[in-house]
């Protein structure tokens, strides 16, 4: 059985989800990434699955659930980090960002399924990135310049596995948390997760166009 991987970034403020602000401050962007990363463990944690792994970059924090493996996170761009979360994690995986809260374990059990039954599987996000990749082998030509955080980062991978000559099947498209406008998308759509109860209580005001 694969194992599900969670690429995370520790949530210290002024170090992550730094284009939440100015409509949030550092330390409420930083609440909200905690948040998103606690509601993706909870997901991962309730998915039946053999092994499940968080790939760090920074220091374990309270928020770390029991059954966890906690990897360093190594690597230059993110590319070569997904590399290289594959290659350390040695099996077949599944890895997911922590921005991507409404995340279920009924989603994670199909990609799984899914991942069963080809070489790669891919979860699109309308920004063109993608909010997940599993693959049955570790292969570092996967990665090896496909750019990331670009519109065309999704379309470019997937052409790369098929040009690798991976069978890959496509999962339901999610919405990450870039900005605050996903942000408040995100927590409309599961509003039951920590992150939409984080986002209401700090009751931002609404940016109103000039």
């Amino acid at each position: 059985m694969s194992a599900i991987v969670v690429i995370a970034k520790a949530p210290v403020a002024g170090t992550c989800k730094t284009r939440l602000t100015p409509a949030c401050t550092p330390v409420q962007a930083a609440a909200l990434a905690a948040a998103a990363l606690a509601d993706t463990l909870a997901a991962v944690a309730a998915t039946p699955v053999r092994r499940r792994v968080i790939v760090l970059d920074g220091a374990p924090g309270a928020w770390l659930r029991p059954g966890f493996e906690v990897i360093p996170q190594r690597g230059g761009d993110l590319a070569d980090r997904l590399a290289a979360a594959f290659t350390d994690v040695g099996e077949p995986a599944l890895v997911v960002g922590m921005d991507t809260p409404q995340l279920t374990r009924r989603l994670l059990a199909q990609a799984l399924r899914e991942l069963g039954r080809a070489d790669a599987v891919l979860g699109p996000a309308p920004d063109g990135g993608y909010w997940t990749i599993g693959l049955r082998e570790a292969d570092d030509a996967v990665f090896a310049g496909v750019p990331m955080s670009n519109p065309a980062t999704c379309a470019v991978q997937r052409r790369r596995l098929h040009s690798l000559g991976l069978t890959t099947l496509e999962l339901p498209e999610l919405r990450d948390v870039d900005d605050i406008a996903d942000a408040r998308a995100v927590a409309a759509l599961a509003p039951h997760t920590r992150f939409a109860r984080t986002l209401a209580a700090m009751r931002l005001r609404e940016t109103v166009a000039a």
